[in-house]
């Protein structure tokens, strides 16, 4: 693949910075090694010696001082290597990308937001089309859309992205446009597979078969925006873009937020490695590495669990939220029937509702639900343009307890025929 026509003139103008090369040197390098060459502080000036975490079945995980130098003092920007390379390793296992020609890559970043917003800065110029799976993720939004760009929405329903709307989308050119440099053809498609957000919809095999097909037909670049794969509620997974990857068209973002910790803030990006050698020159003069205590706590708890004790808690994991979703499903049946719609989410830990007979949701909830001490999100804040009227609200059912829920649609139900009593 050309990977030059994706990326922008800034992109395309970074370079591996000398500094953050050399600690990678260093880090790699034999104990032999005397470097007067990093500018490293001292790790005996630091006030730390070691850690002791318990985990809540019982164990316990012990950083000595070794292993919390490691973790205080910089460190390669694609990650600390026992993580980089456990999670490489998952990659391999779990997805088993195809052999397209290009070296497999990941490089460890900020949670996977951080990763996102670097390849959407990386592959749009002003004035590109970039096609986003709508409703979208705010998230995602609020990084591409500063970028001066044209944001193109390919709706999605209960199965994830419709493709006959993607190839409706796409009929604007020819698929020869690709190769004009100065055609307007979309380069980028950006979307959650699994446990959409805020939909809770996923794409089925077949769905991901097509899409992969046109992105091959129109050569795009697919950004899997993936933090629920491991949320999903049926078993066996269904298998990731990665996995389908015959090309080396397809940059996936995972994040183990949503797994182990949210505010360690550890995630990354896996791809072909010229792409990902791209993001990894920016991560370089930003944020220069992920943080070293984060990386490290996960690395030692994941190589104590190995790949089996991971996917064990990862099944625990989509269990429970399966759990939290029967139970607000339940009580979205109790009190909303006849007042909203409804599909059943296939993963993740959201609710996409539509209210019937209300045109704009926003006042409703933000303000009247509000004072009533309840809480969703407005359905405009997942939209290209949030000033239009949305009838939809996404409720979440990670953190509420079976009767928070109860409670709380049963105020919206409320709300709801406050409301519709007023039309008539």
């Amino acid at each position: 693949m050309n990977y030059t026509r994706f990326f922008n003139k800034v992109s395309l103008a970074r370079k591996p910075s000398p500094i953050r090369v050399l600690t990678e040197i260093i880090q790699n390098s034999p104990k032999s090694l005397i470097s007067m060459a990093g500018g490293m502080p001292n790790v005996e000036t630091f006030p730390f010696t070691e850690a002791t975490i318990t985990l809540k079945n019982g164990s316990k995980l012990h950083l000595d001082q070794a292993a919390m130098n490691k973790s205080l003092q910089y460190s390669a920007t694609s990650g600390l290597p026992m993580l980089h390379q456990w999670v490489s390793d998952l990659q391999t296992q779990i997805h088993k990308p195809p052999d397209n020609g290009h070296p497999m890559s990941c490089v460890i970043t900020n949670g996977s937001q951080d990763g996102l917003c670097k390849a959407f800065e990386a592959f749009v110029t002003p004035g590109d089309n970039v096609l986003l799976e709508h409703p979208v993720y705010p998230g995602a939004l609020a990084s591409v859309s500063p970028l001066d760009c044209n944001l193109l929405p390919v709706h999605s329903d209960g199965d994830g992205i419709n493709p006959e709307h993607l190839r409706q989308t796409l009929s604007r050119w020819s698929p020869a446009d690709a190769k004009d440099p100065s055609s307007d053809i979309p380069k980028v498609l950006y979307c959650i597979p699994n446990g959409g957000n805020p939909t809770g919809s996923g794409l089925t095999l077949k769905r991901k078969q097509e899409i992969y097909s046109l992105a091959r037909q129109y050569d795009l670049m697919i950004l899997e925006d993936d933090p629920y794969f491991y949320i999903q509620f049926a078993r066996p997974f269904v298998p990731s873009f990665l996995s389908l990857d015959v090309d080396g068209r397809v940059v996936r973002f995972d994040s183990l937020s949503k797994l182990l910790s949210s505010g360690m803030r550890i995630g990354f990006v896996t791809g072909p490695k010229p792409v990902v050698d791209r993001f990894t020159y920016h991560l370089m003069c930003s944020s220069m590495q992920a943080s070293g205590l984060s990386q490290m706590t996960l690395a030692m708890i994941l190589k104590d669990w190995g790949f089996p004790g991971f996917l064990e808690h990862t099944d625990k994991t989509a269990k429970f939220y399966e759990n939290r979703c029967q139970q607000c499903l339940k009580a979205a049946e109790k009190h909303l029937k006849g007042l909203a719609e409804w599909s059943v989410p296939c993963g993740g830990m959201f609710l996409w509702l539509k209210l019937l007979n209300i045109t704009d949701a926003h006042e409703l909830i933000t303000k009247k639900a509000y004072l009533r001490d309840v809480l969703f999100v407005p359905g405009n804040v997942f939209t290209f343009d949030s000033s239009a009227p949305c009838q939809y609200v996404r409720a979440s059912f990670s953190t509420a307890s079976e009767e928070e829920m109860n409670t709380a649609f049963s105020r919206l139900a409320e709300l709801l025929k406050e409301e519709t009593s007023k039309k008539n």
